[in-house]
């Protein structure tokens, strides 16, 4: 038989696909070390930028490479650069967005804590091309490995003369601060992000003004997220066509997903856009386990939809995901199985938008919680064949009215559920009943003829709900039974089935 030599990771199926540029040092530097990014090319780019270009040069290299926001919005970079370099101000600031807090989500987290000098360094450059002499990485204080790996990483580069006054005898002045979020997912947004960095309870505000023109302090701000500033360095040395030859034609370069749920192969992957949902799932996830068939991918966290197998060979990218109802997100992608209940799934994601919504507007704070009622409703067994009917509309409602992006993608798991699995809302509404056998209140346990009377399961029981003899098929009181499934857990024999 034929053996497969690896000779590095790059040989592995995992990282076959892959293309790290954000992830270009994680793992494979100390970040506690200056030097060892130094070796790898670190700060070269901000060498590059003082010495030899103009702030506009640079601006125009970040336009021309195509780098799109990695926060979610895909706001193109360089254009958001140039509209806080051209607004009038005696003050710029330059903010980075570490406020991570999509389930399931840990992008920026490892960047941080794996290359913290990589987004650094592109803060500085960004503080060149617009015109900034101050920065501040906003990250929440539940990331303590990378609070303590950032400040290590600002006192090294002080150290070494690449952050502070005069860097490098340039006449060039950087600095930065590290500001900790209390875990508010409504922080994420910009305007709530620096309302909390000014001392202020975390809401957004309506917009205009944008922050490129009154931003942080009501001073002109740029502000993006950790792994859009991981890009920037390499896109600096190794030019606007490198990164740009990347990538769709409306999406250039790589995006960065956390992989996680019914998938063999769980971790982060970093993979140019325009891969393929099935690439991913079936050759760098390695596929669902246990036999199961692939049900649905979440994108983009409790602002994204879900991804049915019909949409299995669909590229990813910003326009793709778009017109089938999801968004990139920040790079949640959770992979789902047969097992899993979809109307389940939107109101676990319900839950938790509800529960971190800011309360300053009514179409979030009202909708969202008579939005999750629906669905705590139509999951217990008492849902009406109306009540779909309305929730689309209430969605529709709270799309529009919203005051942030929080609100407004809030409806998005819940739209996309009902178009791509309609059955079973149905189910669950006229049938009474959940086919993928999770929500409780609709199902029970039943046992079967296979039973050999072992009275396992009798003994078992939390509530004494199962009866019989030795050696005859025992019965499940239905009255009693609280659905915990240790009954089905206990059978050995595969006697006891839930429906």
């Amino acid at each position: 038989m034929q053996k497969h030599v690896v000779n590095s990771l790059a040989d592995t199926n995992f990282y076959k696909k892959q293309v790290r540029i954000a992830l270009r040092n994680s793992g494979i530097i100390n970040p506690d070390n200056i030097d060892e990014y130094i070796a790898y090319d670190g700060y070269q780019a901000l060498i590059k930028v003082l010495t030899t270009m103009k702030p506009q040069e640079v601006v125009d290299v970040v336009k021309a490479s195509g780098l799109r926001g990695r926060g979610g919005g895909g706001f193109p970079t360089g254009l958001k650069w140039q509209f806080t370099k051209n607004a009038v101000g005696d003050v710029k600031y330059v903010c980075c967005n570490a406020d991570e807090g999509d389930p399931g989500a840990f992008m920026d987290r490892s960047i941080l804590e794996g290359d913290p000098h990589s987004v650094l360094e592109a803060m500085a450059i960004a503080g060149f091309a617009i015109g900034s002499n101050k920065g501040f990485v906003y990250v929440r204080a539940e990331y303590p490995v990378a609070v303590q790996r950032l400040n290590t990483a600002v006192s090294q580069a002080k150290e070494y003369g690449l952050l502070g006054d005069n860097i490098l005898g340039t006449g060039f002045c950087f600095d930065i601060e590290i500001r900790l979020g209390s875990g508010a997912f409504v922080c994420g947004e910009e305007t709530a992000l620096m309302a909390s960095i000014e001392g202020k309870r975390g809401e957004p505000r309506p917009r205009p003004p944008f922050p490129a023109n009154q931003g942080l302090f009501a001073k002109p701000t740029v502000l993006n997220n950790v792994e859009t500033y991981a890009n920037i360095a390499p896109i600096i040395l190794k030019g606007a066509e490198w990164f740009s030859s990347i990538g769709t034609e409306k999406s250039k370069g790589t995006k960065v997903f956390a992989l996680g749920g019914k998938i063999l192969n769980t971790g982060l992957v970093e993979i140019p856009m325009g891969t393929t949902l099935r690439t991913i799932v079936e050759d760098i996830g390695g596929g669902i386990p246990n036999g199961k068939k692939f049900k649905a991918a979440q994108t983009g966290g409790p602002s994204g939809g879900c991804i049915p197998a019909q949409h299995l060979d669909i590229p990813i990218d910003y326009e793709n995901l778009a017109k089938i109802g999801s968004i990139m997100g920040s790079g949640g992608l959770i992979v789902m199985d047969e097992d899993n209940c979809m109307v389940d799934i939107a109101k676990f994601f319900l839950q938790f938008t509800q529960d971190e919504s800011c309360g300053k507007c009514v179409p979030c704070r009202i909708g969202t919680k008579r939005l999750l009622e629906y669905l705590v409703r139509i999951t217990s067994g008492q849902g009406k064949p109306s009540d779909i009917a309305e929730m689309e509309k209430l969605c529709e409602y709270i799309k529009d009215n919203s005051l942030c992006g929080l609100g407004q993608t809030a409806p998005n798991p819940v739209l996309s559920t009902i178009k791509y699995f309609r059955n079973e809302y149905d189910a669950h509404v006229i049938e009474k009943k959940c086919p993928a056998g999770v929500c409780k209140a609709l199902m029970s346990y039943y046992i079967t003829d296979k039973c050999i009377g072992c009275t396992a399961c009798a003994r078992k029981c939390p509530v004494q709900a199962i009866s019989g003899k030795v050696k005859e098929i025992h019965v499940i009181d239905q009255t009693k039974c609280t659905k915990c499934g240790v009954c089905m857990a206990t059978c050995k024999f595969n006697s006891i089935i839930k429906k």
